[in-house]
């Protein structure tokens, strides 16, 4: 049903009892179809009508809610306080209502941190990880908690010095260890922060934890993390390899996927590994692809025993991914 998203209902939905489920108009997103599939209503009672779904521009809206919580973290500079209030009521709903946009290819785009690196990674990893959350089947109250976890999980970074964050050259080792403090001046903040529950606090302490120890700040292993934290750890590391920074270029899609995979990141839970990239590689059928060696193409399969290597099709010809180790998907299409 994932070809179902963003087309726009004809008609009602309506269940067995008589309910309507989804009204006619609605534009489908993820959370209609776990509705569509939870109700058991008949695929084929679906009407769809021939018009596009008037959305607002992904990118407008990310640059739109990083300027928002940009103003409300450099307020802290002035204030010393986390206007955490401010930043449910202003920045969550919209991180929640990007991760809901059907294109998730046109949100990794949108959400890439290219201009100003540290605010759009806030909002990156809000949004990549409020996605993880649904496709883990979080309840809302749960998915409200982890969005905001996830959109201040960097907070300590306001008291390491702009120069450091921004610096194009390798840091040094001294400096690396005073960046690394961010996720202790991030939990000492919003302890001391009202409204910050446990999940919050441990999100920014633990992000750069690993299960197999080797993390920061304090080495924890595996069930001694927080489970947020885990979550957001994935959705960090995508987002900032994904990312141009100011010491290195954007990573291609499929050296992020592999090396995601093989944990070259460090040891990330291997559960919500799966499950995020399993849920945007399933979503790659269909979409145009650019290949290492310059040719585009079109996914028409995935490979059961390894997504990650396709069948696709290009003029005519099928070549599978599986059996060319040379060539690789270096990029989506939008």
């Amino acid at each position: 049903m994932d070809s179902y998203l963003g087309r726009i209902l004809k008609n009602d939905l309506i269940n067995a009892y008589g309910v309507t489920v989804i009204p006619a108009r609605s534009v489908l997103n993820a959370e209609h179809l776990e509705l569509i599939r939870k109700q058991r209503i008949n695929t084929l009672d679906i009407v769809f009508t021939d018009e596009q779904p008037q959305t607002p521009a992904c990118r407008e809206m990310v640059n739109g809610v990083v300027e928002v919580s940009k103003d409300l973290f450099n307020s802290f500079r002035l204030t010393r306080k986390v206007p955490l209030a401010d930043i449910r009521k202003d920045v969550v709903p919209v991180v929640q209502e990007i991760s809901l946009l059907p294109d998730i290819f046109a949100l990794f785009e949108a959400i890439q941190g290219k201009d100003d690196y540290t605010y759009q990674h806030n909002i990156g990893v809000g949004v990549l990880s409020t996605l993880i959350g649904r496709w883990m089947n979080m309840g809302q109250a749960e998915l409200s908690v982890l969005s905001l976890a996830a959109t201040l999980h960097d907070i300590g970074k306001l008291k390491i010095p702009s120069e450091l964050l921004n610096k194009p050259d390798k840091l040094t080792a001294e400096e690396f260890a005073m960046v690394r403090k961010h996720t202790i001046y991030g939990y000492e903040m919003l302890k001391e922060t009202t409204g910050a529950n446990s999940h919050i606090t441990l999100t920014a302490l633990q992000h750069h934890e690993r299960n197999d120890g080797k993390g920061y700040p304090l080495g924890l292993k595996e069930e001694q993390i927080d489970s947020y934290s885990k979550i957001v750890a994935v959705a960090d590391i995508f987002h900032a390899m994904s990312s141009k920074r100011p010491y290195h270029e954007a990573m291609p899609f499929h050296s992020i996927v592999e090396q995601m995979r093989r944990g070259s990141f460090g040891a990330l839970d291997p559960h919500v590994v799966s499950v995020f990239l399993e849920n945007i590689v399933k979503r790659t059928v269909g979409r145009d692809v650019i290949l290492t060696d310059g040719r585009v193409g079109e996914i028409v399969y995935l490979n059961p025993h390894n997504i990650e290597t396709p069948l696709i099709k290009i003029d005519g010809e099928y070549i599978d991914l599986g059996k060319m180790r040379d060539l690789k998907i270096k990029e989506i299409s939008i």
